[in-house]
């Protein structure tokens, strides 16, 4: 119980005679600036997605919780699979799935498939149907405009705001419009995230957003897995298992140097939307070119340690709405505001022609230097700190000044009122003292004597008894009452009125949610374009090129962006596929040559290409791409229920339905896990299918050890087929790899090789070069003298070990089951 009081003794201990002791809340001297450290423990993230399926378009919003802003995108077509409505969910992983009721077979298909996905992570989302006239069209409307929006200011007339959002919001998008109503109606249903607050309070909505995924380049689960484009792993440290997963080895934990969240959260989206949009692919490349010449090092250092301080303003702007804004979040928005005048005038000073810094420096308005002009004027952050509650500075309001030093005042005061109450008191009563308690006031307080052992013991004329507290007995006495109504509960009278000027503060900071939440995309957009040129200045990497009109890629000395990171030597290699150079590579060679990190090394590069950034390459020439296809890894799970040689024949299924002309395909020993023969037939079926739509093929990289595939001339010959081999040296009994690509076709896979490399004993890598030649010459294949004179010998010992122990006179021996049982069948083994 935090209280303020003084204390006086008829006869003091430790103390000399007219002195008194005064108690204060504990309180920790802060040394220097204090530092407010951003709250990441919110809770995770979710995402609730509505859609709406009608006449083969879709309708989607979806509210994600981190940020509370509404997504939305404009009414799509789609087709009666929903490939589209798949990728979106692939993305943002909704915790549930809205939609009416009201549905054709082909949206009941598709949920019902979606809430039997055994294998989606983290869970398979809820669905959840509202009825259809929840998704009225009027009502939509009604629901949208009438919504109250923390970045719509309150002086905005009824006209006004409908103008307003009508600039946000595409009403001409009916199917839009009605999945936002629905959304809307269910987040109100549901009060998301606001589950425990009084029913007045809405779900905070911080802004609006449009999505797109036009000009998206298809890539599935599998192809981010196989590549290692992302790859989670557990946290080494026991006391951080709970906090989640971490990034492993993969393409984004290189890549990601992001200085504050949301950039690594706008990383990560890239990273799942690689886009064919040139414009937008080569204003991401000019911002990382910039930040690549030597001259602007040290403005690129600058500006990553500003970055440094954007924060979770999402998270704080909604516990302004919801009045939940705690100490540190005043400290850390006025950081981030700060941070983002600092951008703001380093970008004034470079080059407007670059879309990025003329949008940071027109759009971070004033609006910003009056956040942090009043938030600098009014809070007292070190107090703030200290008290562990909102305090304003001086001179702010003169009644908080009056009371805060009357408060301060206090103790010399009540020390004085002690020394009257001490002396009209009972002679043996040594001591007393006067203590202010919050929301209670002013109480007289003196230790229990031995002679009050009753509760009728504790009445003492002329006070009023309150109560008992650790042996000491609380009154209200006449002059205590009297310093009840001079100075009234100062403690709440400060925190009621520092409470009202927080939340005016609040107020002026919410009607300008909206350049903050602009703020944050820029800076996430810097922050992540920084971060590629960083790694690109690192670990050498070149502006790769797009050139519409190449039917592929080319690709010069370029390099595996994970594997020269670990390996001591890395080979770089050169790929060009389409034209003149055939869409359809055959790479054979031997096992641990490099055809994998080959075939992987050209999808990333690709990728990389296509999400905006520099790559590991001498050149890089980079044309339609539409979809990205593998086959190089089976990533077996028991929920599926699948073998392995089926989820590779889903994924080349996947591929042969999917790919098109402009399609990417790496296809990695597919065949291997079923009959030799098999295997090769559907290998040599497959890309004989491919290769019937002539120049409507895809652009296919497919490595193998079936060398029969090009010793039987499975394939047809033309101009669409090259073949490629690793290129190695035989020295005596040792294979030199070169790891280097060159035209050609391997002679063998040299498993043997590989065989004792894996410390394989020596006599069975014999005599598996023996079989191995015995059928390719097509002779029968008998088994070793030597060895089967060895397991007869080891037979004739066992059954002489048998007889040796077996007891003639044991009654209960049967001499017919011992020699059915145990000589028979040993001696059969010998003969």
């Amino acid at each position: 119980m935090a209280s303020v009081g003084a204390t006086a003794c008829g006869t003091p201990q430790g103390l000399e005679p007219g002195t008194a002791a005064t108690s204060f809340p504990s309180v920790t001297p802060v040394p220097g600036p204090v530092e407010a450290e951003e709250d990441d423990a919110e809770e995770p993230a979710e995402i609730h997605l509505c859609v709406l399926w009608n006449l083969g378009h879709l309708g989607i919003a979806y509210y994600d919780t981190s940020d509370s802003t509404i997504h939305f995108m404009p009414d799509a077509p789609d087709h009666e699979n929903l490939k589209l409505l798949q990728r979106v969910v692939d993305e943002i992983n909704p915790h549930s799935v809205v939609t009416s009721a009201k549905q054709d077979e082909n949206m009941t298909r598709f949920l019902e498939k979606l809430a039997s996905q055994q294998q989606r992570e983290p869970k398979r989302p809820e669905i959840i149907f509202l009825p259809n006239v929840d998704f009225g069209l009027e009502i939509s409307k009604r629901r949208l405009l009438s919504g109250n929006y923390t970045f719509i200011p309150d002086s905005m007339t009824t006209t006004e705001k409908v103008i307003f959002l009508s600039s946000i919001i595409p009403f001409d998008c009916l199917l839009t419009v009605r999945a936002l109503g629905g959304l809307l109606k269910f987040l109100s249903r549901r009060r998301i995230g606001i589950e425990l607050e009084d029913y007045n309070i809405n779900i905070p909505i911080l802004g609006f957003k449009k999505f797109v995924l036009t000009h998206l380049v298809s890539i599935d689960r599998d192809t981010y897995s196989v590549l290692q484009i992302f790859k989670s792993e557990s946290h080494p440290s026991v006391y951080k298992v709970a906090s989640g997963l971490k990034e492993g080895l993969s393409l984004f934990g290189i890549l990601n140097r992001c200085r504050c969240k949301w950039g690594e959260k706008l990383l990560r989206l890239w990273f799942t939307r690689p886009t064919c949009d040139l414009e937008e692919l080569n204003s991401r490349l000019d911002v990382i070119q910039f930040f690549l010449l030597p001259q602007n090092l040290d403005m690129a250092q600058m500006l990553h340690r500003l970055l440094g301080h954007i924060k979770n303003v999402p998270l704080i702007l909604k516990r302004m709405k919801l009045s939940h804004t705690k100490v540190s979040d005043w400290q850390v928005l006025y950081k981030t505001v700060y941070s983002a005048l600092g951008l703001r005038d380093a970008c004034r000073s470079l080059p407007q022609s670059i879309p990025l810094f003329r949008d940071i420096a027109q759009e971070f308005s004033d609006d910003l230097h009056h956040i942090t002009s009043l938030i600098g004027k009014v809070v007292d952050f070190e107090g703030s700190l200290a008290a562990n509650h909102f305090t304003v500075l001086p001179t702010i309001d003169p009644e908080i000044d009056e009371k805060k030093r009357r408060l301060v005042g206090l103790p010399s005061f009540l020390t004085e009122v002690a020394w009257k109450e001490l002396e009209s008191l009972d002679s043996r009563i040594p001591s007393c003292s006067v203590i202010y308690i919050p929301l209670i006031g002013f109480l007289l307080s003196i230790p229990r004597l031995p002679s009050m052992v009753e509760a009728s013991d504790f009445e003492i004329e002329g006070l009023d008894f309150m109560f008992l507290s650790e042996e000491k007995l609380h009154y209200r006495s006449a002059r205590t009452k009297e310093l009840d109504a001079l100075l009234g509960d100062l403690h709440c009278d400060i925190r009621d009125r520092e409470t009202l000027l927080m939340y005016q503060l609040q107020c002026q900071v919410l009607a300008r949610a909206a350049v903050l939440t602009r703020v944050l995309d820029l800076a996430s957009r810097l922050d992540v374009l920084l971060a590629l040129a960083s790694a690109a200045r690192d670990y050498g990497y070149s502006r790769p090129h797009y050139s519409p009109q190449l039917l592929g890629v080319r690709i010069q000395n370029g390099r595996h962006p994970l594997m020269e990171l670990c390996a001591q030597t890395f080979v770089p290699n050169s790929a060009e596929c389409g034209g003149d150079k055939g869409r359809v590579k055959v790479i054979t060679g031997p096992n641990s040559s490099g055809k994998s990190i080959y075939l992987k090394q050209v999808g990333l590069i690709t990728f990389m290409a296509l999400v905006g950034s520099f790559v590991p390459a001498e050149e890089a020439e980079i044309g339609a791409v539409d979809a990205i296809f593998t086959r190089i890894h089976s990533c077996e799970s028991i929920s599926l229920g699948l073998s392995t040689f089926m989820i590779d024949l889903n994924q080349v299924a996947k591929a042969v339905n999917n790919a098109t002309a402009q399609s990417l395909v790496l296809i990695d020993e597919f065949g291997k896990g079923t009959n030799t023969v098999d295997g090769l037939a559907l290998l040599a079926a497959v890309l004989r299918h491919w290769l019937s739509l002539g120049p409507m093929c895809p652009h296919i990289f497919v490595a193998t050890n079936f060398l029969s595939l090009i010793q039987l001339q499975l394939l047809p010959q033309g101009p669409l087929v090259q073949y490629l081999t690793m290129e190695t040296c035989e020295d005596g009994n040792d294979l030199v790899f070169f790891h280097r690509v060159c035209e050609g076709v391997a002679n063998a896979s040299h498993a043997s090789h590989t065989a004792a490399q894996a410390r394989v004993p020596d006599r069975l890598i014999s005599r598996g070069k023996e079989v191995s030649d015995l059928i390719r010459s097509g002779k029968p294949i008998k088994p070793i003298k030597e060895l089967l004179k060895e397991r007869q010998m080891a037979n004739c010992q066992t059954l002489v070990d048998k007889f040796l122990k077996l007891d003639l006179e044991d009654p209960n021996l049967d001499l017919e089951i011992f020699m059915s049982q145990e000589v028979l069948p040993a001696a059969t083994t010998i003969l």
